[in-house]
């Protein structure tokens, strides 16, 4: 007997691209995973901070490397209100092109020599993304960009304010994601729908952060680690770290 073919539909195909691209971290981008997992081991064991930053959703994977369950603690979000969606998305919007407010961010928020900032663009392209990335650099930091390649290099692509991410960045995890974020055709719809880059930049950030876990306890380091405040003894756990920022 024949078993029946597995049904298609849009959430199925997405899952199935999103989990290629998930696997793609493991083959073709396990090298700058890798070495953004030594640059933030090394920051921490040299007595450097972690910065994350990102406009629109990318600043979701801000949030993520900050007071995380099983995140290290040692990690500050650069998150400016302005550039979330809660309030007015076309103003987000507005201000990620807005050139100038990234030096005042990053002279307001602090980064120093041997840090560490990763930095979260889709598109690589807004001048607020690049003017930061300029910023943090001349501070002496190490950038760690999440970005799509394939869109910023497209012709597709919103004109972009040179240099992009990833051509500015020292280490570069590229995504995958296709044009304009969005993965899947639906009959009818004149929008692709399902959106890769929070998925698999969340997973790729998550990995670094295990790996650089790895290489510290290696190193016979004991790094800060959160416990989950929904658990018996994360609120005890937690409250013996050392947070700062």
């Amino acid at each position: 007997m024949t078993a029946a073919a597995p049904e298609t539909s849009p959430g199925r195909e997405y899952l199935a691209v999103t989990r290629d691209l998930i696997d793609r971290l493991v083959t073709d981008q396990w090298p700058s995973i890798a070495a953004a997992a030594r640059a933030i081991a090394d920051a921490v064991l040299a007595g450097r901070t972690v910065h994350a930053f990102g406009t629109g959703h990318s600043h979701i994977l801000a949030e993520e490397l900050y007071y995380r369950a099983g995140g290290l603690v040692g990690v500050r979000p650069i998150l400016f209100e302005g550039f979330m969606l809660h309030a007015s998305a076309p103003l987000s919007t507005a201000l990620e092109r807005l050139s100038g407010l990234a030096e005042a961010i990053v002279e307001d928020h602090g980064v120093e020599t041997g840090d560490v900032v990763v930095v979260a663009s889709n598109s690589g392209s807004n001048t607020t993304t690049t003017e930061l990335v300029a910023a943090v650099q001349a501070r002496g930091a190490v950038v760690v960009a999440v970005t799509s390649i394939a869109h910023a290099t497209s012709g597709q692509a919103r004109r972009p304010v040179l240099p992009r991410l990833h051509e500015a960045a020292e280490i570069v995890i590229d995504n995958g994601g296709a044009v304009g974020d969005a993965a899947v055709t639906v009959a009818g719809v004149d929008q692709k729908v399902g959106p890769t880059s929070t998925v698999v930049g969340a997973a790729a950030l998550d990995a670094v952060v295990a790996e650089a876990v790895g290489l510290l306890a290696a190193a016979g380091v004991r790094p800060q680690v959160y416990a989950s405040s929904n658990t018996v003894d994360g609120d005890a756990a937690n409250s013996r770290l050392t947070v700062t920022g």
